[in-house]
């Protein structure tokens, strides 16, 4: 009996040192302490890799429709190299459309990251009512100057609400073939310029002059604002009408639109009707010898000309005279206030602020020349001819662009409809100022 009761109770001890080893492993723990502390480092590098999952999509709102291709092709591409978390699109809508659309998007919330800003009043409006964020402190700003940054800062000075981007210049675009074929000599002055007019009309192979006034923007921006500065004496009329000392009835404003009346002769038939894209094929097409044109029309005619062309400025009234350039502020990239991706915004902008965003933008668009502190090499013959005149005439802006058109009439766009009227024919160079004037008088007090 003793003996089976000390069998027992050895069985039972057994039993019970076996139960108790598992709690007796925590004891061991230290020479396993690194192995246990791997999986604190696994978090710590899951961040980094995040982002690269789902990357963030930022959407540009513009105007330039002609230039898809290429921020499509060059630009977009070059900033998502270096910013792989982030994809951009370009989203453009046609220029005459932008304002009422941007307005609509930004009012019901829809609009992109980035807003493509144009100069002085338009954007400032924008900038007052909320739409565009500040960009005081934004990395790059401080590489732009004064003037450069003039276009989209509050009239105090203190808050910058966009991202100069660039300029572009008024002239003429010719084709050289055309030229010469008939022998023909680039104008300077006004006379020299309608006798060259006269030449091609009365050869009868080119159109002399190819623009339309369908759209009404054209018969502004590359008929009164491209031979006007060389009469109103560019900043110092310009500065008048603002200043008030000034007004639209005077000879040098009357003569300008007098000028553009001449030009109804030496257009398409039926240029009533044709609109701005119309008369960039009816040129690229070789149809025309001249074309009012903007600097930003070289990419177009780049990529659809099959003739060589070039450019010459606005021809002066009077031989001898000091000449005058529409060198005008022009594009600019801001933030919607309201983006659901602020930092990437800003880092997009950050890097338009780049001397390599400048290099890639002035030569990826010949045209449009960079308002970066930065010198760019240019690479584009007919740019490079564009720009030399910065050297030989006086830069202005167009004059409806500050201060101006913050009212109703907007006079940027009674401009379009008085310029457009001008050379249809339907109103006369002085019924033009005497509107335009009027419709001045109607809100604006000069300052």
């Amino acid at each position: 009996m003793n003996k089976f009761f000390a069998i027992t109770l050895l069985v039972a001890a057994l039993a019970l040192a076996a139960c108790a080893a598992p709690p007796a492993q925590p004891t061991s723990a230290p020479p396993t302490a690194a192995p246990a502390a791997q999986p604190t480092s696994a978090p710590a590098a899951q961040p980094t890799t995040a982002p690269a999952a789902e990357p963030v999509t930022l959407t540009i709102e513009s105007w330039r429709n002609d230039d898809i291709k290429i921020w499509q092709d060059q630009i977009i591409p070059a900033f998502e190299k270096s910013h792989p978390g982030i994809k951009v699109q370009f989203q453009p809508s046609a220029p005459t459309e932008y304002n009422a659309a941007l307005n609509t998007k930004l009012e019901g919330g829809t609009a992109g990251d980035l807003i493509t800003c144009r100069p002085f009043d338009n954007s400032l409006t924008l900038y007052q009512k909320g739409y565009l964020a500040k960009l005081n402190d934004l990395k790059g700003m401080s590489d732009f100057s004064d003037v450069a940054k003039s276009a989209w800062i509050t009239d105090d000075g203190k808050d910058a609400f966009c991202v100069p981007m660039a300029s572009v210049i008024h002239g003429f675009i010719y084709n050289q073939e055309a030229f010469d074929k008939l022998g023909l000599k680039v104008p300077t002055t006004e006379a020299e310029f309608f006798q060259v007019l006269d030449a091609i009309k009365k050869d009868g192979t080119y159109t002399p002059l190819v623009m339309g006034t369908a759209d009404q923007w054209e018969a502004a921006t590359m008929g009164f604002q491209n031979i006007g500065p060389n009469y109103w004496k560019g900043e110092e009329g310009r500065n008048a009408l603002i200043k008030g000392t000034a007004k639209f009835t005077d000879a040098p404003y009357v003569d300008t639109w007098a000028e553009l009346a001449k030009w109804k002769d030496y257009l398409p038939a039926g240029f009533e009707a044709i609109k701005y894209p119309d008369a960039q094929s009816y040129f690229a097409l070789g149809k025309g010898a001249i074309y009012p044109a903007g600097s930003w029309d070289i990419t177009t005619f780049n990529d659809q000309a099959k003739f060589k062309f070039s450019a010459f400025k606005p021809p002066v009234p009077n031989a001898g005279d000091q000449c005058y350039i529409s060198d005008h502020t022009d594009i600019a990239l801001g933030m919607n206030s309201k983006s659901k991706n602020p930092e990437a915004a800003k880092a997009f902008l950050e890097w338009v602020a780049t001397p390599e965003f400048a290099e890639i933008y002035s030569n990826a668009l010949p045209g449009f020349f960079t308002l970066q502190n930065a010198k760019v090499d240019l690479k584009d013959p007919v740019a490079k001819e564009f720009v030399s005149w910065r050297d030989q005439c006086k830069s202005t802006i167009r004059n409806s662009y500050q201060i101006l058109s913050r009212g109703d009439p907007n006079l940027e766009n009674e401009l379009w409809r008085l310029s457009a009227g001008v050379i249809n024919g339907t109103i006369t160079p002085e019924e033009a100022g005497k509107e335009a004037q009027a419709g001045l008088d109607k809100w604006y007090k000069p300052q």
